[in-house]
């Protein structure tokens, strides 16, 4: 982590899981443990039913609340679907954009992440932009390609005045939901990778004003050695961030 140039950002992706009821008490337990964190931002990206509940539950503390997806238009007959407006108006604050899941569950291409990047910046929200490559693409030998398209392809229509809104969450798409982890060696060389990326495109001050959090297993046990990292300056953390205790532990190693 670098505090000096761009904030640390810690957030729970909680996927498709707590009823309005579950995550009424998964939510106070987070509160209670982490609400004064001091030197990292918490987020919790909660499903789109819980998010009334959470800003509700959140309001007077300093844990922010994300949404998992929005669509790409800014409204239509799309339905079933929630935009970026939307989701501000709720009191959203970030949004996950491109998960792996996304990309492989429902279809999801550069082009279809960017626009979403576009369009949650416009209003006002802070996408967490997802990369990462699979096993077959890891080896192979091509990670640092995949990466740097994705990255590229995800910022084709940001201009610099809107970089520092920006977050990249490095995810290996097969650390995701695995158990395995990207050794800390990995992580830390794909992060480098994300950065270098960012300064050919935008300068050197452009790129170290981007948070960029690594998405692979990470959990208690792990996220000191890997916070350690220079250019790993967050976790967007899966299963761990479903236990107020792991998720805690995580955020109590990024304020170390």
């Amino acid at each position: 982590m670098n505090r000096r140039y761009r904030k640390t950002i810690i957030a729970g992706n909680w996927k498709m899981n707590m009823t309005p009821s579950e995550a009424r008490t998964l939510i106070n337990g987070v509160k209670a443990h982490c609400a004064k964190s001091k030197w990292c931002e918490t987020v919790v990206c909660v499903p789109y039913i819980d998010i009334p509940l959470a800003v509700r539950l959140l309001k007077d503390c300093r844990i922010s609340v994300g949404a998992q997806n929005m669509h790409h238009e800014a409204s239509g007959a799309y339905t079933g679907e929630i935009s970026a407006a939307m989701l501000k108006d709720a009191g959203v604050k970030y949004v996950v954009v491109g998960h792996s899941e996304r990309r492989q569950y429902f279809g999801e291409t550069d082009a279809l992440v960017s626009e979403k990047v576009v369009r949650a910046l416009a209003a006002d929200l802070r996408p967490i932009i997802c990369v990462g490559e699979t096993l077959q693409q890891r080896d192979m030998g091509i990670t640092l390609e995949i990466v740097g398209a994705q990255v590229k392809a995800a910022l084709s229509a940001v201009g610099a005045d809107k970089l520092r809104r920006i977050v990249f969450a490095y995810e290996p798409v097969w650390a995701i939901g695995t158990g395995r982890t990207a050794t800390v060696e990995q992580a830390s060389e794909v992060c480098n990778h994300i950065r270098a990326v960012l300064r050919k495109k935008y300068g050197a001050r452009g790129a170290r004003s981007v948070t960029i959090q690594y998405g692979g297993s990470m959990n208690e046990t792990n996220a000191k050695e890997l916070l350690a990292e220079l250019d790993v300056d967050g976790g967007l953390i899966g299963g761990a961030s479903l236990n107020a205790d792991s998720f805690a532990a995580i955020v109590n190693a990024a304020n170390q």
